[in-house]
């Protein structure tokens, strides 16, 4: 893979940078062309881009440093300041609860900023899973199948050792630790899935008139491509049985999601039934 794409003097240049540089360069302009369109300021789209990068990542670590709470106890300097760390949902969270603020601060409708933002969310989530495969992180458990890739200088290396010791999967002890393996590709598949979902919310987002169902839908698909995914990564948070704690964290945001499309459409009727 390539991690790194290039140095100059001092300073690296890393692929996973550059595409989490063009995730947001990406989703922000796809945000401004879907306000401008519902006839709100475009301009504020890159203001709430720079809110959703620190949110983002403020709570992409803070998940991190929780979850692995012994090695943050056990250096707590060095786990804030690593270049590592960066778990989604937190990210996904942290994000959503400053750009919100931000809206409601701003006294725009928060359901309509969101169904503006959904397409942008899920096109800027293919990207970024794109940089997780350049640098090699959050790959899958082993594979024979044809497409699956060797991590030799992945984060960490897919080595039978580091599948043993950091993500708990099950090797034959013949296998000497030091064997690269091929593992399921799981970053493009995210990528092929988020690409899906940003082709259903572009297509629909003309016909959902109501407030916040596109986000909704949004969130019921985001939620049931994590959950898919999930069963062929490489983890070792399976705390609740044969469920990995994102799996849990996806379950809960389909329930949350169809519960809010069944309140919006049910609201939309009786507003009608009114009239």
């Amino acid at each position: 893979m390539y991690p790194v794409l290039f140095e100059i003097g001092g300073f690296t240049v890393t692929s996973f940078g550059v595409t989490m540089a063009l995730a947001f360069l990406v989703a922000g302009w796809i945000f401004a062309h879907e306000l401008e369109r519902l006839d709100e300021d475009p301009d504020i789209a890159w203001d709430l881009v720079m809110y959703a990068a620190l949110g983002g990542i403020a709570g992409a670590k803070l998940y991190y440093l929780l979850l692995n709470w012994p090695q943050t106890a056990a250096d707590p300097w060095g786990a804030i300041t690593s270049r590592s760390g960066l778990v989604w949902y937190g990210g996904f969270f942290g994000a959503a609860a400053l750009v919100a603020w931000r809206v409601h601060r701003g006294r725009h409708s928060i359901p309509r900023f969101a169904d503006a933002a959904a397409p942008a969310l899920a096109v800027g989530y293919a990207i970024g899973r794109l940089g997780c495969f350049l640098v090699g992180d959050d790959y899958g458990r082993p594979t024979d199948l044809p497409w699956g890739v060797a991590f030799p200088n992945g984060a960490p290396p897919s080595t039978a050792a580091n599948l043993r010791t950091y993500f708990g999967v099950d090797i034959p002890a013949s296998i000497p630790g030091d064997t690269v393996l091929q593992v399921h590709p799981t970053q493009l598949y995210e990528v092929g899935m988020a690409l899906i979902i940003f082709t259903i919310l572009w297509n629909l987002r003309k016909r959902f008139t109501v407030p916040g169902a596109l986000f909704a839908l949004y969130l019921l698909l985001a939620g049931m491509e994590r959950l898919i995914v999930e069963v062929f990564r490489a983890k070792d948070d399976r705390f609740f049985g044969p469920f990995t704690l994102a799996q849990s964290f996806s379950l809960l945001i389909i329930v949350t999601a169809i519960f809010m499309m069944y309140r919006l459409w049910s609201r939309r009727n009786g507003m009608e039934v009114a009239k």
